[in-house]
């Protein structure tokens, strides 16, 4: 299942998830004081520099993308463990987002989009009901 498959009413139950779930985690979390953000930022800048020969060469799907993005859940669950919704939710906002579609753009032109449908594909296949 990639983003443009998604139903208008399941983008928006994923934008609520993805707000609701982050608003708890920030309260609980004295705005998520435990995360060591500059370490986050590197690991994420040395994940999107590995995707990059992904994007024009593989489907989302791809076994080795895949394998990416649970590199990527695993940073964000850094700062709290996302549901399936809230987890597609951050695909959406990161395609919805001017500053976040600027910043995955700086990565390659398409990644932005490229992210999102294998978010979506690894949330459906790996976090079903959660």
């Amino acid at each position: 299942m990639y983003i443009n498959e998604l139903s208008e009413k399941f983008r928006e139950e994923c934008r609520v998830a993805l707000s609701e779930e982050q608003t708890k985690s920030l309260s609980e979390t004295n705005n998520w004081s435990h995360v060591d953000r500059a370490k986050v930022h590197s690991d994420w800048d040395v994940l999107y520099k590995k995707m990059v020969s992904h994007v024009d060469a593989a489907d989302p799907s791809n076994e080795d993308v895949q394998k990416l993005i649970a590199e990527h859940y695993e940073i964000v669950s850094r700062f709290y463990v996302p549901s399936e919704k809230a987890y597609i939710g951050m695909a959406l906002f990161y395609g919805e987002n001017e500053g976040m579609k600027i910043f995955h753009t700086e990565y390659h032109s398409n990644m932005v989009n490229f992210v999102g449908d294998s978010i979506c594909f690894y949330a459906y296949q790996k976090l079903k009901d959660t």
